[in-house]
C-alpha cells in the first residue's frame, strides 16, 4: 500500500549554509536541527524511510524556524530561492523518495512571495507552499497577505500551515520572562495553529476562496478537541469582550462559523499517539485527514502502526495514507 508522508522536513546543505550565514545566531534550535542527522544526511534518512516499506515516500519542506523571524526581507527573498531550488533538485534526483515539495515563500514581502511561489510551482515542480502561523508576530489575517491566499486558490494547490512560537514569544506566567519546560512547543504550537485557523475563518477567507486548501499540522491543533467551545461557545462572540465590537463578525460570514473549520485538513503527525484519532477522525472525516509523521522530527513507523491499528476500512485508510495527498497535490 502506498504511503505519502505529506509533512516532513529537510535542511538541504546549500540552504543550511546560506541560512546559517544569514542568521548566525539561530541558537538552540539550530544546534538541535544539526543534531538530527536525517534532516540533512540522506543516507541516514533513507535508512529510516526503508523501515516503512517500498511504498513509502515523503513530501519535503523546510523545518522551523521561520526565516522571517531571523532574517531581513531582502535576505529571506534570496534564501527562499536557494531553498526551493535545493528541494526541487532533491525531488528530481530521488523521485521515488521525494515526489514533491512545499515551497518556501517570503511572507515579509507578499508580492515577492507570489512571484517566487508561482516560479516554484511552474518552473521547479512545487506542489504548494509552506507558511507559518504568524509572520514575525503579525497575524495571517492581515490584509497584506491576501495575495498569497489568492495565489493558492488560483493555482488550486494547498498551503501547509506550520506552527511557530519560541520560549521568548509568550511566557506561561506574567511574572516570568520566558515560557519554561518547552511548554511553548508542547502546548504553544497547537495553540498557535488553533488561533491562526480561527482568525482566518473570522476574516471570511473561505467565503472569498471557498475551494482554498490548508493543511494544518498536528491535526488542527486544539480545534477538533474543543468543538463545543469553537462552535456554540464562539456563537456568542463578543459577549465576553469590552472595548472592541465583534457584533458584525459572525453575521458577515455566509455560513455558520463552525462549518468553516471542517474545510481545513488535519494531518496525523501526533508523534505516534493514538488517543487523538477518534476525535480528529470524527471531526475532519476521512476526506480531510492526510498522513504525516513530521519526520525526521517525529517517528515514521510508530505513526504508521498507530494509524493502521485504528481499525479503519481499507478505502478510508487508503484515502488517509495516500489518496487525499494525491488529490490535493495533483500527483
Amino acid at each position: 500500500m502506498q504511503i505519502i508522508d505529506i509533512y516532513t522536513h529537510i535542511f538541504p546543505d546549500s540552504f543550511f549554509n546560506a541560512f546559517t550565514k544569514a542568521a548566525p545566531n539561530l541558537g538552540p534550535i539550530g544546534t538541535r536541527l544539526r543534531g538530527v542527522k536525517p534532516i540533512f544526511d540522506l543516507d541516514v534518512r533513507f535508512r529510516e524511510m526503508d523501515v516503512a516499506g517500498d511504498g513509502y515516500c515523503q513530501i519535503i519542506s523546510l523545518p522551523n524556524p521561520p526565516m522571517e523571524d531571523v532574517a531581513s526581507k531582502e535576505v529571506v527573498t534570496e534564501l527562499c530561492k536557494v531553498a526551493n531550488e535545493a528541494m526541487a533538485e532533491l525531488c528530481v534526483k530521488h523521485p521515488g523518495r521525494f515526489p514533491a515539495f512545499a515551497a518556501a515563500i517570503n511572507m515579509h514581502d507578499p508580492q515577492e512571495a507570489v512571484r517566487e511561489g508561482r516560479r516554484a510551482v511552474k518552473d521547479l515542480g512545487a506542489r504548494g507552499w509552506q507558511i507559518f502561523t504568524n509572520v514575525a508576530g503579525r497575524p495571517l489575517d492581515h490584509p497584506d497577505y491576501e495575495p498569497i491566499f489568492a495565489m493558492a486558490a488560483e493555482l488550486d494547490l494547498p498551503l501547509w500551515l506550520h506552527p511557530a512560537r519560541t520560549a521568548d514569544d509568550v511566557s506561561d506566567y506574567k511574572s516570568e520572562k520566558k515560557s519554561r519546560y518547552e511548554m511553548w512547543w508542547c502546548f504553544g504550537w497547537p495553540y498557535e495553529t488553533s488561533v491562526a485557523m480561527c482568525r482566518l475563518v473570522f476574516w471570511g477567507l473561505f467565503d472569498r476562496y471557498p475551494d482554498l486548501k490548508i493543511i494544518t499540522h498536528h491535526c488542527g491543533g486544539f480545534i477538533p478537541f474543543y468543538d463545543g467551545r469553537v462552535g456554540p461557545g464562539l456563537a456568542v462572540l463578543g459577549s465576553r469582550t469590552s472595548g472592541e465590537d465583534y457584533s458584525q463578525v459572525l453575521p458577515s460570514l455566509k455560513r455558520p462559523h463552525a462549518e468553516y473549520f471542517k474545510k481545513f485538513y488535519g494531518d496525523t503527525a501526533m508523534f505516534g499517539g493514538t488517543s487523538w484519532f477518534g476525535t480528529g477522525y470524527d471531526y475532519f472525516g476521512a476526506d480531510h485527514i492526510v498522513f504525516a509523521t513530521d519526520a525526521p522530527l517525529g517517528p515514521i513507523k510508530t505513526t504508521i502502526d498507530a494509524l493502521q491499528g485504528q481499525g479503519l476500512a481499507k478505502p478510508e485508510l487508503q484515502k488517509i495514507l495516500s489518496g487525499n495527498a494525491r488529490r490535493l497535490l495533483k500527483l
